[in-house]
C-alpha cells in the first residue's frame, strides 16, 4: 500500500518531542503540505509520572495523552516505522491496514530509547523495568500479589524476602519509584493485618556517591533524608553485581534477598537507528547545532534518540522532557525556515531547573537556582505535568482526580484484565500475573 502525498512533513515518535512540535506545526504549514505523526502507540506517555502510577497515586490514564487530541490538520497514523530509504526520501511502516511507504519531504525522528536489561548478570531475566505504562501497571500488581502471599505464607524468611523490593537506580525514576512505593505499601498495609510491621521493606542501591546527580548536592540530600525518615532503606556507593530470582548480589560480597527487583537504570537506542546507519555516538544521532542531522538532507532528529548540542554552554542537552519539549520548538521554526529557504537557528535553552517527586505529596525541584522540597515542590511538579495535558477538558477531569486522590488512601486493585475465553485457560492468579499484564483502555480515552 502506498500512501502518495506531494509534500510531507513526517514526524516519528509521539513522545513529548514528536507531539509537541507536531502541536507547534499543525495550524502553520503552508496548506501545500501535509503534517503525519506516526507512532506505535496512539497516546503519549508521560514517562516521569509512571512511577505515581507504579504506586497507585493516580490511575493509569491519567500518565497518557491521546495523540489525535493534539492535532487538528495534521495526520496520525499509528504504526511502526521499518525502514527508511534516505536516498528516495521514503519510509515504510507497518500499520493496521498493512504496510505503507510514505514519501516525504522532511522527515524527524523523535521517537524514545529503549530499556537495556543486560548491564547486570540476571537482570534481563529477574528485573522488572520501568519503561511503560504496562511496566508500571505489572510491578503495582506484582507489588500487590507480594503482599497477599505473605499473609498465606508461614516462613519467616520466605516472608522477609517477599516483603523486600530492590529499586536498582539512584537517578530521577529510581528515587521517584523508592518513594511512591514506600508510600503505597504503608498506605496499603491496613487492608493486610496478618502482614507484620517490618516485613515489608524498599532498599534504593545507587552506585555513585548520592542520589540525583542531576540536582544540586543540597537537594540530592534532602531527597535522601526523605526517603530515609520514611523507611527506604538507601545505599550510595553500592553496585548490584548479579541478579536472580531471590537475591542482589552487591560488589562487596553482600546478598540481599529479595523476590522483586526494579531496574531504572540503562536505554538502549531504538533498532531504527541501527537499520539506518546514521552517525551515532553513545546511541543517540548526530545532529548539527539546527537538530538537521549531519550530512542527510531533509533529516531532522530532536528528543531522547538525539545528541544535541546545546549552544547556551556548548554541551549536549539533557534527554529530559524539558529540553524535548524546547527542541521541537526550536525545530518548528527551523523547518519552517527550511520551507521559506530562510536561516535556520541553533538550538539554544537554559535549564529553568529539575523537579521530582518522591513520593506522595512530597518533591524536590530546582527553580531558577531556587531549591524547593516537599510538598511546594510536589505541586509544582504536578501543575507543570497538568499543563502539558491537551484540551482543557482533560486538564479540568485530571486536575478534580488528583485534588480528590490526595485526601484518599491509594488503591490496591488488582487488575488482571483477563478476556473471558482466557480464565478456564489460566487456573491461577500467579499464572495470570506471569503470563504479563495487558492493559486495554477505552477507545474514548485512547482514540
Amino acid at each position: 500500500m502506498s500512501m502518495e502525498i506531494a509534500k510531507t512533513i513526517a514526524i516519528v515518535g509521539g513522545g513529548f518531542a514528536g507531539t509537541t512540535l507536531a502541536r507547534a506545526l499543525d495550524a502553520k504549514l503552508p496548506t501545500e503540505y501535509e503534517l503525519l505523526l506516526l507512532s506505535e502507540e496512539s497516546h503519549t506517555t508521560f514517562n516521569p509520572m509512571l512511577p505515581e502510577a507504579l504506586g497507585a497515586s493516580i490511575f493509569p490514564e491519567q500518565v497518557v495523552a491521546p495523540i489525535r487530541q493534539m492535532l487538528k490538520r495534521g495526520r496520525f497514523v499509528m504504526g511502526k516505522v521499518d525502514a527508511i530509504d534516505l536516498a528516495r526520501r521514503v519510509l515504510t511502516a507497518s500499520t493496521l491496514a498493512g504496510e505503507i511507504a510514505v514519501p516525504y519531504e522532511h522527515l524527524v525522528l523523535a521517537f524514545g530509547n529503549r530499556a537495556r536489561l543486560d548491564l547486570i548478570p540476571g537482570l534481563e531475566q529477574n528485573a522488572l523495568p520501568l519503561k511503560t505504562v504496562g511496566d508500571a501497571m505489572h510491578i503495582r500488581n506484582m507489588v500487590l500479589r507480594r503482599v497477599a502471599q505473605i499473609e498465606l505464607e508461614t516462613d519467616l524468611a520466605l516472608r522477609c524476602r517477599l516483603g523486600h523490593f530492590v529499586v536498582i537506580g539512584g537517578g530521577f525514576s529510581g528515587v521517584e519509584t523508592a518513594g511512591e512505593l514506600i508510600d503505597c505499601l504503608k498506605s496499603i498495609r491496613r487492608y493486610y493485618p496478618r502482614v507484620k510491621d517490618g516485613e515489608l521493606k524498599i532498599t534504593l542501591l545507587q552506585d555513585q556517591r548520592r542520589l540525583l546527580l542531576e540536582l544540586s548536592e543540597r537537594l540530592g540530600h534532602a531527597a535522601r533524608r526523605s526517603l530515609s525518615v520514611r523507611g527506604v532503606d538507601v545505599r550510595t556507593g553500592a553496585r548490584a553485581i548479579s541478579v536472580n530470582d531471590h537475591a542482589v548480589t552487591l560488589a562487596d560480597g553482600e546478598v540481599l534477598a529479595a523476590a522483586t527487583v526494579i531496574c531504572t537504570i540503562g536505554t538502549r537506542p531504538n533498532p531504527l537507528v541501527e537499520r539506518t546507519a546514521l552517525s551515532t555516538e553513545r546511541g543517540r544521532v548526530l545532529v548539527n547545532a539546527d537538530l538537521s542531522v549531519r550530512d542527510t538532507p531533509g533529516l531532522w532528529a530532536i528528543g531522547d534518540c538525539a545528541l544535541v548540542p546545546n549552544a547556551h554552554d556548548g554541551k549536549p542537552a539533557p534527554p529530559t522532557a524539558q529540553f524535548a519539549v524546547r527542541e521541537a520548538r526550536c525545530l518548528a521554526e527551523n523547518l519552517l525556515a527550511a520551507i521559506r529557504h530562510e536561516p535556520t537557528h541553533p538550538f539554544k535553552h537554559r535549564s529553568r531547573g529539575s523537579m521530582a517527586a518522591i513520593g506522595h505529596r512530597k518533591g524536590v525541584a530546582e527553580i531558577s537556582g531556587i531549591a524547593i522540597s516537599g510538598l511546594p515542590a510536589w505541586l509544582i511538579w504536578r501543575a507543570y505535568y497538568l499543563s502539558q495535558m491537551p484540551t482543557l477538558g482533560r486538564k479540568l477531569r485530571i486536575f478534580v482526580e488528583w485534588t480528590w486522590g490526595m485526601f484518599f488512601p491509594n488503591d490496591i486493585t488488582h487488575l488482571r484484565f483477563n478476556r473471558s475465553q482466557d480464565l478456564d485457560a489460566v487456573p491461577n492468579p500467579n499464572a495470570a500475573a506471569e503470563a504479563g499484564v495487558q492493559i486495554s483502555y477505552p477507545a474514548s480515552a485512547l482514540a
